[in-house]
């Protein structure tokens, strides 16, 4: 069994039997539960519930429905009513292990019996929430022997052990908290950042700055993250640093839902992770980590309105606000609403302007926009703050040199382009870049030919990239060779004016010129920009030779998806 799927029984939910015949006979009933169903599926939370609603108001009892809308108005951030409901599907019986969840949640914040609703969320959870529970109640021993049974669960260790060490820090037991963080007691653990800073923590307390600051600089290279750099300052100044990742019985139980949230993501449907999230957010309203995350969920689900009001919860003083602000800026361009969205980036660039990552994402978004000067000055701002840069810097020097080269600035362009490789060799985008742009200017083909086919041995399922090869060969002249290279990559990107277009003068330059008026009008349907669309159709009224002979060489027009 893998890691996923034994995480996946050990949660223990099931994903909304939409399938399952509601009763029929109920007046209205039918048309508001399809409503519902299509607006759950669009995750359109907001409509699902109102059109649950009113199916239930026709068929009180039925459990789909209920279960329905615990998930839309958990969506929604909605706790209370996504609790009123789970209780009605307790009083009614009904078997629901999302209104058992839900519950559950309840019963922790509330001073409820955590224990009465364990049963049906799956080992992990239950482990976890009921060896807080007894931490709760000062039953210490038997709290680290519910997290030692996890440990010893094949597939639940990382998250027994990481529990357990938050724990034993929060009993004040710092020399055992250090021992599982280490690796020293259970084996190396998965560290993610929020344990990183965890355990720097607890080195701090035991009076060992210097191994935190170790820690730190070594797990968690980003210097421009605020959090990092105050956790740095705090302890080059000499002072302990906080243990207060958990401060509570309860904060634990919160990070019980965020951890498993987490493991989640990318793994289950969103709209059921997202039950985690908001669990986690509603038993620790400043988990700011638990409120990102549901925030993007939420992006994923297309729900943006929802997604900007979870990132405006984020407080503007704190560490994390400036991803709150990118994710807020990145939703508003989703929305139609550019303009606003630089707006936001470029004020966080005066509150923030230390922060590398602020001025990334806002040139990327000025290049979206073809705001291409804009965007190579704050891709420089950029890099002036990393001055040695690591290999992960290469898309930013990427990023700028597309922008200057879309400037007619090439000679500067390509000193980035070398340099994104010089720091990640190989790479396909870059490659391909950088070889197309050679051919697009006659010049360094056979050098273009050689970073091409690298790009395609990196990435030979990539229709841009399988053009480029066969576009190169083109201008080669090695036509025949260019050939199969051309079919390729209208066999992988079928729908593309241009790809369709090369095909076309390939065919045409081996004397298949049938074939080749065929590939132009197929380019024509797929709407190609003005410009080409009026060279396509010269080639189609005096054929490509003609237009050859008037152009005096061929002009190229970059089909490329960076």
């Amino acid at each position: 069994m893998t890691r996923f799927r034994r995480l996946m029984s050990s949660v223990a939910l099931g994903v909304i039997a939409f399938s399952v015949p509601l009763e029929a006979g109920a007046k209205g009933l039918a048309g508001s539960y399809l409503a519902a169903r299509q607006a759950s599926a669009d995750n359109e939370f907001r409509i699902a519930a109102q059109y649950y609603t009113r199916a239930l108001a026709e068929d009180r009892d039925n459990a789909i429905l209920m279960e329905s809308l615990i998930v839309s108005y958990m969506g929604l951030g909605q706790i209370d009513k996504a609790i009123t409901v789970a209780r009605q599907m307790e009083s009614a019986k009904a078997d629901s292990q999302i209104a058992q969840l839900i519950l559950l949640g309840d019963a922790i914040r509330n001073g409820g019996d955590a224990a009465a609703y364990s049963e049906s969320v799956g080992e992990l959870v239950s482990g976890l929430v009921l060896a807080w529970d007894l931490l709760g109640e000062g039953k210490m021993t038997e709290a680290l022997a519910r997290f030692d049974t996890l440990i010893a669960t094949p597939g639940l260790k990382e998250f027994g052990a990481y529990h357990k060490a938050l724990a034993l820090g929060l009993a004040g037991d710092m020399e055992g908290a250090d021992a599982i963080l280490s690796g020293k007691a259970e084996g190396a653990l998965q560290m993610t950042r929020r344990g990183v800073l965890t355990h720097a923590s607890v080195l701090s307390q035991l009076d060992r700055d210097g191994d935190a600051i170790e820690l730190i600089e070594t797990a968690l290279p980003d210097t421009s993250d605020p959090e990092i750099i105050a956790a740095l300052e705090t302890l080059e100044a000499g002072e302990t640093l906080a243990f207060d990742m958990v401060t509570s019985a309860q904060d634990g139980q919160a990070e019980v839902f965020y951890t498993v949230a987490a493991a989640l993501r990318g793994e289950t449907p969103d709209s059921l992770t997202l039950l985690y999230s908001r669990i986690a957010e509603y038993l620790q309203p400043d988990h700011i980590d638990a409120l990102l995350l549901s925030a993007g969920l939420l992006e994923s689900l297309g729900q943006r309105d929802l997604a900007t009001a979870a990132y405006d919860r984020v407080p503007a003083d704190d560490p994390a606000y400036h991803i709150a602000a990118i994710g807020r800026a990145e939703t508003l361009q989703d929305i139609g609403k550019p303009d606003a969205a630089v707006e936001v980036l470029q004020q966080l660039g005066k509150t923030h302007g230390q922060i590398a990552s602020v001025h990334v994402t806002l040139g990327d978004m000025l290049r979206r926009l073809n705001r291409y000067e804009e965007a190579e000055e704050a891709y420089t701002r950029a890099l002036e703050l990393v001055p040695h840069p690591s290999a992960s810097q290469w898309v930013v020097y990427y990023a700028r040199g597309i922008s200057r080269e879309r400037q007619n600035e090439w000679t500067i362009a390509e000193g980035d382009f070398r340099k994104a490789l010089e720091l990640r060799p190989n790479q396909p985008l870059v490659l391909n870049y950088l070889g197309y742009s050679f051919v697009e200017q006659d010049k360094n083909l056979d050098e273009a030919l050689e970073m091409i086919e690298l790009a395609v041995a990196e990435r030979p399922n990539d229709g841009y990239i399988t053009d480029s090869l066969g576009w190169v060969l083109y201008r080669l002249g090695r036509y025949e060779e260019a050939v199969p290279h051309m079919e390729r990559a209208v066999e992988l990107m079928p729908l593309d004016p241009i790809i369709n277009d090369h095909l076309g003068d390939v065919l045409w330059r081996v004397g298949r010129e049938r074939e080749a008026e065929f590939q132009w009008k197929r380019a024509l349907s797929f709407k190609p920009e003005e410009r080409d669309e009026k060279r396509i159709l010269r080639k189609l009224d005096v054929g490509l030779d003609m237009v050859l002979s008037e152009e005096a060489k061929a002009p190229v027009t970059v089909a490329n998806d960076g």
